[in-house]
């Protein structure tokens, strides 16, 4: 009886539509924060390590990191480590 009353119930779903803060427009510069992380990350250190150094917690890393891989089209943080140099100079 248990069991069915449990699955007469409703489940709600989150949307599968992002959140508004989630959106990030492509062709955004970078902000002063991503640049700061960018900075750092040839380094090889964590993200934990990163919200350490910045005030920030891991999960807000880890969101800027995302960010910037939207906004220059970059797949992993490998490939943002390596042009890391090279989007530094640009911003200069």
């Amino acid at each position: 009886m248990r069991q069915f009353a449990a699955a007469s119930k409703k489940l709600h779903h989150p949307p599968l539509v992002a959140k508004p803060a989630m959106l990030v427009n492509a062709n955004a510069p970078l902000t002063r924060r991503e640049h700061q992380i960018i900075q750092v990350l040839p380094e090889g250190i964590t993200n934990k390590e990163i919200g350490r150094r910045f005030g920030l917690t891991e999960g807000t890393v880890k969101v800027h990191l995302h960010r910037i891989y939207r906004k220059l089209g970059i797949a992993n943080r490998t490939a943002l480590a390596v042009l890391a140099p090279t989007i530094t100079l640009i911003r200069g």
